[in-house]
Parts: C-alpha cells; sequence; structure tokens
C-alpha cells in the first residue's frame, strides 16, 4: 500500500491521475488519434470543493469518466479540430443538386456565420447554453424571427451530420426555437373577400394597371404558386378540356440567369380546372399576348404568357412590384387603406376561401399542391368570429 501514489489528503490515485505542486489534479491519458493529452481540475472527487480564488469546474474524475466514455464509443477527440463554419461548410458540400433559392440561403447563412464569433468555436465546446445565448444575441443584434429561424435550419441539421460522424455526443441545437427568441414576424393574414373585391375592382378600372388585370385575378382564383404562375407556357394552358396543367416552376437567379424547376413539391404537379370567369382571363392573355420575333427558350420551355420589355418572361419580382404600386396607388386615393396585398397573399385567400365555403379538405390539399394536409388546414385559413357565427347559425338551421 505504502508504494501507491497518493493526494495530499492520502487519497491514492489511480493509473494516469497525478497532483501538481499548487494542489490541482492531472489526467494523462492517449486519445483515438494516438496522440497524449492531459485535462486538469482543482477536485479529485465530486464532492470536493473548489479552492478559494479558483474557477469552478467538473472533477478530475467526471472529467476522467467522459473522457473513457467517448474513447469507448470511438467519439473523435475535440471535434475533429472543426469550428462552426468549417462544419457548415462541409455540410453544404453534401448538398449537390439543391434549387437554387436553397442554395442562396446556404450562402445566406455561411456569411452570417462569418462574422460571427461563434463561427469560430470548436464544435465540441458548443454547449446548448451556447447555442441558444448565440440565437438570442442574433436577435438583440436586429436579426428578424425568420432570418434566425433560417440559420437555425441549416445549423441543426450541420451538428446532426456531426453526431452521426462521431464528431460529437449531442446535438447542442436540438430545442424548440420559439422557447428560445422571440417571434416578432408578421402573421400573414388572409384579406377579406370585400377587400379582394375593391383590389380587383380598382385593378381593372386603373388605365395602367388594368393591363396586369387578368393575371392577378387568376392568381386570386386559382391558388396558383407565384412562381408556377409565371413558368405556364401555351402548351400548359389546355382550353378544350379547360384546365390549367403545373409541372414546373420558372426562377431567376440573382445572376440574372433563369431555370426551370420541378414544382415545390411532388404534391405540387396538378391539373387545376377553370372557372368560366379564369378561363375567360386566359382567352384575353393569349389574345392579348405580346408578339416578339423570336420566342424565348428556356430550359427546352418557350410560350410564355407574359414577357417583360426585354422580351423575356416575366418572373415573381415583376409581379410583386406590381401589387406593391398597385397597394401604394389606392391607399394614395382612398382613405380605407387597403393591407399589403402580394402574389402569395392571393394565394392565402384563395385557400381561405375555400375552406370557410366548405371545400373538402383533401380537394382543398390537391389544388394547393401541398404534400401535407396540415399546411393547408393550419398554415393558410383564418376563422374568424363571424366565420364561426355564420358556421354555427347554418348548422342550428340544420337541424
Amino acid at each position: 500500500m505504502s508504494g501507491k501514489r497518493r493526494d495530499s489528503k492520502n487519497r491514492i490515485l489511480r493509473n494516469g491521475e497525478s497532483q501538481r505542486q499548487d494542489g490541482r489534479y492531472a489526467f494523462k491519458y492517449i486519445d483515438a488519434t494516438g496522440k497524449q493529452q492531459f485535462v486538469y481540475s482543482w477536485k479529485l472527487e465530486k464532492t470536493d470543493k473548489t479552492p478559494q480564488g479558483k474557477r469552478d469546474d467538473i472533477s478530475l474524475r467526471e472529467k476522467e469518466k467522459l473522457i473513457l466514455k467517448d474513447i469507448d464509443d470511438e467519439i473523435v477527440p475535440r471535434g475533429g479540430e472543426m469550428t462552426v463554419l468549417e462544419l457548415v461548410k462541409k455540410y453544404f458540400l453534401q448538398k449537390t443538386g439543391v434549387r437554387h433559392n436553397t442554395e442562396a440561403n446556404y450562402k445566406f447563412v455561411v456569411n452570417i456565420i462569418k462574422k460571427e464569433a461563434f463561427g469560430k468555436k470548436r464544435i465540441d465546446k458548443v454547449k446548448l447554453s451556447d447555442a441558444k445565448c448565440w440565437l438570442i444575441k442574433m436577435q438583440r443584434d436586429g436579426r428578424g424571427y425568420s432570418s434566425i429561424h433560417s440559420i437555425r435550419g441549416v445549423i441543426r441539421p450541420a451538428f446532426q451530420m456531426a453526431v452521426d460522424d462521431d464528431l460529437i455526443r449531442k446535438n447542442p441545437f436540438e430545442f424548440q426555437l420559439a422557447t428560445v427568441v422571440v417571434n416578432d414576424s408578421v402573421t400573414r393574414e388572409a384579406i377579406t373577400r370585400k377587400q379582394e373585391r375593391a383590389f380587383l375592382e380598382f385593378v381593372a378600372q386603373d388605365k395602367h394597371f388594368c393591363r396586369y388585370y387578368d393575371g392577378i385575378y387568376i392568381l386570386f382564383k386559382t391558388g396558383l404558386r407565384i412562381s408556377e404562375f409565371v413558368g405556364l407556357t401555351l402548351n400548359d394552358i389546355d382550353m378544350q378540356n379547360r384546365k390549367i396543367n403545373v409541372n414546373h416552376q420558372l426562377q431567376r437567379k440573382r445572376n440574372m440567369e433563369y431555370v426551370i424547376e420541378n414544382t415545390k413539391t411532388t404534391s405540387g404537379t396538378r391539373e387545376i380546372p377553370m372557372s368560366d370567369e379564369v378561363y375567360a382571363c386566359f382567352q384575353r392573355i393569349i389574345e392579348n399576348r405580346k408578339k416578339v420575333k423570336t420566342e424565348p427558350m428556356i430550359d427546352g420551355k418557350c410560350g410564355f404568357l407574359y414577357l417583360d420589355k426585354n422580351d423575356m418572361p416575366m418572373v415573381a419580382l415583376h409581379w410583386e412590384k406590381y401589387f406593391q404600386h398597385i397597394c401604394k396607388k389606392y391607399n394614395s386615393i382612398y382613405k380605407v387603406q387597403m393591407p399589403k396585398v402580394t402574389p402569395h397573399v392571393c394565394r392565402h385567400i384563395f385557400c381561405s376561401n375555400m375552406a370557410k365555403s366548405g371545400m373538402n379538405p383533401k380537394t382543398l390539399q390537391y389544388l394547393m399542391g401541398h404534400s401535407d394536409i396540415g399546411v393547408t388546414m393550419n398554415t393558410y385559413t383564418h376563422i374568424g368570429y363571424d366565420d364561426a357565427k355564420e358556421e354555427l347559425e347554418r348548422m342550428t338551421k340544420v337541424e
């Protein structure tokens, strides 16, 4: 027994343990890469007290337990020396063939992390509290909830990749975002039917914006995504059978490159029947369509319904600007202001109106091109007091 190494309290030290002259304990071990490593603590056991004036930490033997478990589980030491920024970049390298919008979002996240001290942090050093504090800091710095949601939507699966690769043991971003940062984003509300009628009447009577009336009416009455609408070609409009074939969307990248992409989801590929009014709108659009010497060809498709001043297909940005200018002009004339109306609000109100009118939820899901009916019912439908009152009165009459 006398040959055993002991600490200043006469406790026997295990293999690899030692106590320095200043009283601090050390543990020497060989990591999974074969390198010699040391960890330190002012406490040998959990029940020991930290010396006055020294930084509190877990005991040496608690650290030993974690280290040996990591070695047994073949966890790569020190997170492979990878920083948060390096991890996110590695995650992006595995995301090949993504849509350009997704790629743009990835670049947006990388640029933010580059500017943050958090991006230089080693991934195995990131704890749950660190992850939460970083997101809170970004909101305090002025980042909106939607931006933080996008950032977290990328960094969480990146850390999960690190878990799967045995670089770290737990994902520090596995928590509900709304429990950490305040959702200060503006809730998208569908405008009323009365406002919809007023908006359409204003467009129809305006000398400048009336040229866009048919397209705007179609957006209000079909629930088409704006990218689907601008991607429509003459071949997609089946006037004989009165249906719209939706099987792609048109996008324009930041470098002004036009691309044809698949619909947002597999459920987005669908056939939408035309009402008489929508049919009449398509008739006028086709009759009044701009005549050009050479039809623009995008990824093998041509015959786009609306062309801009450069004889290229109009994209979502064109229509968003038209809606913005219409609202501005309307509100400069009328005392009762029109709330913000966008192409997506048109889709939003179509879904809400159909739901309130009693359309079968599965039919509505199909028309909207949603893969999940929860999106149809929860995101796009708004039921208020008047709707509840009207439905209750209707049901009472049935009884």
